[in-house]
């Protein structure tokens, strides 16, 4: 039950999936402002219930896939803001995401630059500004939140 980063394991075998990241990432629309921190660096996907699940951890995993074909380990979240709608179906077409829309991985990376960006990179902050300033009303929403959290980061005295 302590595997879940956002508690959506709320007894042994239940989940409540409007807690769990690996479905909210692949659903359309507004990702929880609640969630959003403890999305992490994650872009697609969480398997950390798998990874403290009992029957996995005594049987031990199996059969596992890779990554998608050519993406290697890492995502460049920024990369994923400048490309065409085109070259992220193309990158990222073998992935689930809602409505097969590019949007929603946008969506993602948005949420991860908020998480994890320099708060010294300006072309981060930049891309996210151009992101506000566009037509897109959601992923603007979630550009302003990443920007003030990137922004709330620097204002923090370090250890």
């Amino acid at each position: 039950l302590d595997g879940c980063p956002t508690g959506a394991i709320v007894a042994p075998g239940v989940i409540d999936a409007r807690r769990c990241l690996a479905w909210l990432l692949q659903k359309s629309g507004t990702f929880p402002t609640e969630m959003r921190a403890a999305l992490g660096d994650r872009i697609y996907g969480c398997d950390d219930c798998q990874e403290v699940c009992p029957p996995t951890v005594r049987l031990g995993r199996r059969n596992m896939s890779s990554a998608a074909p050519g993406l290697g380990e890492w995502v460049d979240p920024l990369a994923m803001l400048t490309m065409s709608d085109d070259e992220l179906l193309d990158t990222y077409g073998l992935w689930y995401f809602a409505e097969r829309d590019p949007r929603w991985l946008r969506r993602n990376a948005i949420i991860v630059l908020g998480n994890t960006a320099d708060p010294n990179d300006s072309e981060t902050l930049d891309v996210l500004q151009s992101v506000i300033d566009g037509q897109d009303v959601v992923l603007a929403e979630h550009a302003q939140w990443a920007v003030d959290e990137i922004a709330r980061r620097a204002l923090q005295v370090p250890q």
